[in-house]
């Protein structure tokens, strides 16, 4: 016969236990993980100086080798002096109800002017009263939190990717190029970047050239009056992590890097902030006696879903000339091409996707004469390898930036089709000719079949073609959402609905 107490304190308990578990959830004071019969509650810090709120300046998840997804924040607190943790500035990063320290990255300094791609009284040292601390975060992972901050997790099938590029602000002496920062008309970034977010975009793919401010901008000219200039953190967050703050919070990012991010430009600010790898002295642009080593990259992949991926190309340091075999630019980049190509070989993937800052099969216009041809330099090591195919085999379409303007360029030769949308905030290029010259070619052997293209600030969304087609659907938008075009993917062949220059 079963004892009536006994029941009764069994019941107690489960009531107890309920009553304790609704409390803390409810309260935000617990992590819960559990069951109806097995409950679970893991204790959270609150009230922690370093994750306040006040303290965070930006906060992201970037994807990096290896499929690889990085927590990243940037930060001004500061601990107390007797500190002796060097983690002690980062935030707590919440992960599933789990609290862990983030660990820092590389701390607040100020760097000693280096040389730079200006003239040094037009140069200034590069301050950073910021920390940067990141957390590697786990396939697994439902849910990721710092301070006030949800963080956007992959999806393991992104359905709507965000495309965009060359999106800061141009301050430059040496071209009197001085674009009016403070007019969103004439840098559009925060009105593209509010259109691209209410399309929901999955992963947000940026192809380059972030930062722009190079250099003071004089004192008469009020489109630009105040601005920050140099490499330094109060730049980066005016030309990138303001007025991008809304996409931070959207969707994961993937970073390719541009030559304004090269060495002797922002390159201090790129290993800092949005590099995927670990941070180093050696790879740091701190010091121009490794910048052979810092103004490249090896290439990796990052995964789309299941049969489908595209590989990160660092060509910041590319010039506009052919390259000698004997040139060490050369070797290095024949070396990368080569792992492009294994990376490319994998065959469980159905659509290989390729991206670099500069072009190598489209244009550069010129105004009043002929557009340029792709980057000579790159297409003189792809050469190498697959002659005038210059892609290997497994690469169905190429994404760029550089170039300020959208291009789409379908190719009756065996060439992976091309997408230029380097049209995202800094000042636009002129038009290519429409039509383009008899026979214009991007490199040697091209044949071009058919090019969309237009020259006004934007932005492109990939959507995933519906099974059992494979491949993604490109569109591209104004800045404030208009469609522009729509391209569909089929192999290494895009078709536009519309074709030649666009009107808006």
């Amino acid at each position: 016969m079963s004892n009536p107490f006994n029941t009764t304190q069994r019941v107690f308990r489960l009531s107890l236990r309920t009553t304790l578990f609704g409390l803390a959830c409810g309260g935000l004071l617990y992590g819960c993980n559990g069951s109806d019969n097995d409950v679970s509650v893991t204790p959270l810090i609150i009230n922690d100086a370093a994750t306040a709120d006040a303290n965070l300046q930006a906060a992201w998840v970037t994807i990096g080798d290896n499929n690889q997804a990085i927590a990243r924040v940037i930060t001004n607190y500061t601990p107390a002096s007797s500190t002796t943790d060097a983690n002690a500035v980062c935030p707590l990063l919440t992960v599933d109800g789990h609290q862990n320290r983030m660990t820092l990255r590389v701390g607040a300094g100020n760097m000693p002017l280096r040389t730079t791609a200006s003239d040094p009284v037009d140069s200034k040292p590069s301050s950073f009263p910021v920390s940067v601390c990141e957390a590697n975060l786990s396939a697994t992972a439902k849910q990721a939190s710092v301070g006030s901050r949800t963080l956007p997790l992959p999806k393991a099938e992104p359905q709507h990717i965000l495309v965009l590029g060359d999106t800061g602000c141009r301050l430059k002496k040496s071209g009197n190029a001085y674009q009016a920062c403070n007019d969103p008309t004439a840098w559009p970034l925060s009105t593209v970047v509010a259109s691209a977010a209410s399309l929901n975009p999955d992963l947000v793919i940026h192809v380059g050239d972030y930062h722009y401010r190079e250099n003071l901008c004089p004192s008469d000219i009020t489109g630009c009056k105040d601005s920050p200039w140099g490499y330094g953190w109060d730049t980066w967050q005016a030309d990138l992590f303001k007025p991008a703050a809304a996409l931070f919070a959207k969707a994961p990012w993937v970073v390719v890097r541009g030559n304004h991010e090269e060495c002797a430009r922002a390159g201090q600010g790129w290993f800092r902030f949005l590099d995927p790898r670990a941070y180093s002295d050696a790879r740091s642009c701190n010091d121009p006696s490794n910048d052979n080593v810092a103004n490249y990259s090896d290439p990796y992949a990052v995964p789309l879903g299941a049969d489908s991926q595209i590989i990160i190309f660092d060509s910041s340091k590319a010039g506009a000339n052919a390259l000698k075999t004997t040139d060490l630019q050369f070797q290095t980049y024949q070396k990368q091409f080569q792992t492009v190509a294994a990376l490319a070989a994998k065959t469980s993937v159905k659509t290989t996707l390729f991206t670099n800052h500069h072009p190598i099969l489209a244009f550069a216009p010129i105004a009043g004469a002929n557009p340029a041809p792709g980057n000579l330099a790159l297409q003189s090591v792809m050469s190498s390898l697959n002659a005038q195919a210059y892609y290997p085999a497994g690469i169905q379409l190429a994404l760029h930036g550089h170039v300020h303007d959208f291009q789409a360029i379908n190719f009756a030769s065996n060439h992976p089709a091309t997408i230029v949308a380097g049209n995202a905030g800094d000042t636009l290029d002129v038009a290519l000719p429409d039509p383009l010259p008899t026979g214009a070619t991007p490199a040697p052997g091209a044949v071009i079949d058919k090019i969309t293209h237009h020259s006004t600030f934007g932005f492109m969304m990939m959507d995933r073609n519906p099974a059992p087609a494979t491949g993604w659907t490109y569109k591209a938008y104004t800045t404030t959402g208009k469609l522009l075009t729509t391209c569909t993917q089929t192999g290494r062949q895009i078709a536009c609905d519309k074709t030649g220059y666009i009107t808006p």
